[in-house]
């Protein structure tokens, strides 16, 4: 993994409940997105949760039953 997306990495996996997580969790998700590694309805979900920063977008995706490749990769990054 490269500099630049083990950093992305690192934003995107920050635990909710910090304040201004939720946007920093979208804006490495937007990384992910561009680069094609996420569908844009997962990217959808984590735009959703941008303003609630407590809100797990993992949660998000398994409640509504989407996103099943990208939840898989974030148990499994490499």
């Amino acid at each position: 993994m490269d500099e630049e997306t083990r950093l992305n990495w690192d934003l995107i996996t920050t635990p909710p409940g910090t304040e201004w997580s939720g946007r920093t969790r979208y804006a490495a998700a937007t990384f992910f997105y561009l680069r094609g590694e996420m569908s844009a309805e997962v990217l959808e979900v984590y735009r959703i949760c941008s303003r609630i920063d407590a809100e797990d977008p993992l949660d998000v995706l398994r409640r509504w039953q989407i996103g099943r490749e990208w939840i898989e990769r974030m148990r499994n990054p490499c």
